[in-house]
Order: C-alpha cells, then sequence, then structure tokens
C-alpha cells in the first residue's frame, strides 16, 4: 500500500468514525487487513524479521484511524478472522502491543471461526471480555477424518472437515458462550450472522432469530441464595459471632 492509499484509507475510516457516531453506535465492525497472511505457514521458512515488520506496518496504519474513532466515541471492533494478521488472541495481542494497548482497538467475537481453527472459544471471552464490543452469533462444526482437517484438502464448503452451519445446527456450545457474555455483563447486541452449506436462507433467519431469543440471559438482580433480598446488618453478624 503506498502512503497514497494510506492516507486515502485513514480518510475514509475516519468517514466511518464519524457515520458510526451520528447513527448513535458505539462499536464499528472491521477487519485489520493482512500483511503477513500469505506467511501464516512456517514452511518454507520466513525471513527473519519478515512478520514483525508486518505488525509494525499494520499498526502504523491503523493507529491514525483509532484515534478518529476515539474522537467520536466509537469502538473499533476487529473481526478476528482467518484470512487476516489478526486471526487469534496471540496475533490479536501481537497488534494491540505496537499501538500501545489503544482503548479503541477492540473486538469483535465469532466463534464459527475458533471452532474452525480448534481455538477454545469459551476461554478466549475469559482473556479478553474486557474488549469484546461485538458479538456475531455464528455456528459451525469441525468433524476432521483420515483424509483431511483444519485446512479442507481444497473442497468445497460441504465437502470440508470443518463448515459453517445455520444457527444450532452446528456444534458451538451457545448456552456456555451466553452465560459467560451475562456473567461479564456483555452491553452490545447478539447479532444473527447465517452462513451455511445445507440449509436455505430463509430458513436458517427463522430459526436463527427464534434462538437467539431463547439463549438470552435475563440476569439475577440478587444472588440466588439471598432469599430475604437484605442488606448487611452489622450488630446482627456480631451477635451470630457472640461479638455483640
Amino acid at each position: 500500500m503506498t502512503d497514497f492509499t494510506a492516507i486515502t484509507l485513514v480518510r475514509l475510516e475516519g468517514g466511518r468514525s464519524k457515520a458510526s457516531a451520528n447513527l448513535g453506535l458505539t462499536a464499528h465492525a472491521t477487519f485489520s487487513g493482512a500483511l503477513a497472511w500469505p506467511y501464516l505457514y512456517s514452511w518454507p521458512p520466513r525471513q527473519p524479521g519478515l512478520i514483525e515488520e508486518a505488525f509494525d506496518e499494520l499498526a502504523r496504519r491503523w493507529r491514525p484511524i483509532l484515534d478518529a474513532f476515539d474522537a467520536v466515541g466509537v469502538d473499533v471492533g476487529y473481526e478476528i478472522h482467518p484470512g487476516e494478521d489478526l486471526h487469534d488472541g496471540v496475533s490479536y495481542e501481537m497488534f494491540l502491543e505496537r499501538v500501545n494497548n489503544h482503548p479503541r482497538a477492540c473486538l469483535l467475537y465469532d466463534p464459527s471461526h475458533f471452532m474452525l481453527q480448534q481455538l477454545d472459544y469459551l476461554a478466549y471471552i475469559d482473556h479478553y471480555h474486557e474488549r469484546i464490543k461485538i458479538f456475531h452469533v455464528k455456528d459451525a462444526e469441525f468433524n476432521p477424518t483420515g483424509k483431511q482437517g483444519v485446512y479442507g484438502g481444497f473442497q468445497s464448503w460441504i465437502n470440508r472437515a470443518g463448515r459453517f452451519r445455520s444457527l444450532g445446527d452446528g456444534q458451538v456450545n451457545f448456552k456456555a458462550i451466553f452465560s459467560k457474555m451475562a456473567q461479564y455483563d456483555f452491553p452490545g447486541w447478539a447479532v444473527l450472522e447465517w452462513e451455511c452449506c445445507i440449509k436455505h436462507p430463509e430458513d436458517g433467519a427463522r430459526e436463527g432469530a427464534k434462538f437467539i431469543a431463547d439463549h438470552i440471559i435475563r440476569v439475577a438482580d440478587r444472588a440466588f441464595d439471598d432469599f430475604a433480598a437484605g442488606g448487611v446488618d452489622v450488630a446482627a453478624n456480631r451477635r451470630m459471632l457472640g461479638l455483640g
């Protein structure tokens, strides 16, 4: 990317930051870009410093964009996605370090991509819940065989070991995900993203909307064992301890 193109990108994303703010949005979904992605695999050996240079440049280009979003109070939610340099937690942290933990360098959480990578998508929430600002509710399945695994053998979607599925038809544990989101008081929307190599999209949309509604958790306003919903009674506590 030339400097002219980089400047154009900054102006374009700056306009999007203002558009997001004007719409009353608090988070903007995007991808990181992919300078290093062609060199993902460890063979043939990479030139020393190649990945570090790619991430340094990625951070240089994104820093003014992040500042533009910060100026209007909108978070940037990177979709952690194969094909992008930010494709897992480690690569996200490499980028975050280079933008000095910028407060607007946040995350779009989509467990389907982690299922296909065989990444622990529940532990990911524990690690990054403070940065997760957008939630794509999208399902997937991974069924490796003696002939193919994560890379899919150049097959069509229907013949891959890892496939996106209509919501509820895959292997993602959404009960656990929604519990984690409720536990950490996720403030955003649960957005249906539909992709499936089998089911018709209209059926997927109808079933998916109900699926999400059935999984949203109404958080309790007090502990389940606080039967009387009472406050702290210091005098009573001291009497029970033999101190009153």
